[in-house]
């Protein structure tokens, strides 16, 4: 397809008051990103989630700022028209400010981020306060906040009760008045989560908050089917079966392998007569 123009958070927030939904998705590495670019996604999250899907973590607690830089420089190589948001890991914007500082420093100079994003609510507002004085667009998380599994309970629906939906909506315009340019809201239920994105002028986007918000965000991985022993979500829809096609794949190939079915004629290259006498003898090579 051809190229289009890049996102920035002004074009975001026009979005929201048109009513064009804004697509997200994550992506961990270069081909992902090349391909989500060449779909037309508007947005790529290089997600602390790549501590589940990609490197086998049980949650996304150890992934360490060096990762976080290591994988957002190569979708940034994969996806140079797209607008990328790369994910703070676990404790490395709960410090003082400078740490702080220095953090969002690597992630937007080392791993050519666009913007950066923050998990909490009002507790963290200073941080994107100073961040965003700093010249860096902040994308906040609310609702259910992976880095804080431990302690809100496991993974479980927020916005159920009266307190947890009073308490969603005050972090929201904590986080809009901060200067946060967009929320991600995550497993809420489908009526605090409109309420939210009409109470704010900042673009929602939602993963398991329904129908209603400005925009939808999902895992790659999950899109596509693409890993191990896939659990499967609710909130999740899959529109392609890859880890299936390459399991076949890949089994195709080992019995091709053991019945030397490959490699065939096709994929051999031969060599000329001055080599072969070089190695066999002029006699041997005429031979042949």
């Amino acid at each position: 397809m051809a190229t289009k123009p890049m996102l920035n958070i002004i074009k975001l927030k026009k979005m929201k008051e048109a009513g064009d939904p804004i697509s997200m998705i994550t992506a961990y590495d270069y081909p992902s990103a090349r391909l989500a670019e060449e779909a037309g996604i508007d947005i790529i999250l290089v997600g602390d989630s790549l501590a589940n899907v990609v490197l086998g973590y049980n949650s996304t607690i150890p992934i360490t700022i060096d990762d976080m830089v290591f994988h957002s420089r190569s979708v940034a190589r994969g996806a140079t028209h797209t607008f990328i948001v790369t994910d703070m890991p676990f404790m490395t914007y709960h410090g003082n400010i400078d740490e702080t500082l220095r953090n969002v420093r690597r992630i937007m100079q080392e791993g050519y981020a666009h913007a950066v994003k923050m998990e909490g609510g009002a507790e963290i507002a200073p941080a994107i306060n100073a961040i965003v004085k700093a010249g860096v667009p902040v994308l906040g998380h609310i609702g259910l906040t992976p880095q804080s599994v431990n302690q809100i309970g496991g993974y479980r629906i927020q916005g159920k009760t009266p307190e947890e939906a009073k308490q969603l909506m005050e972090d929201a315009k904590a986080l809009e008045k901060a200067g946060a340019f967009a929320i991600v809201l995550e497993l809420v239920t489908e009526e605090v989560a409109a309420a939210i994105s009409a109470a704010i002028s900042i673009p929602v986007i939602g993963i398991g908050a329904g129908r209603k918000v400005d925009g939808q965000v999902l895992v790659y991985h999950d899109v596509l089917k693409y890993t191990a022993s896939y659990r499967e979500k609710r909130f999740v829809k899959t529109y392609a079966d890859l880890g299936e096609l390459a399991k076949q794949g890949i089994t195709e190939f080992i019995k091709e392998v053991k019945t030397k079915e490959f490699p065939s004629e096709d994929h051999v290259f031969a060599a000329n007569e001055e080599v072969l006498d070089q190695l066999y003898g002029a006699k041997t090579g005429a031979q042949q």
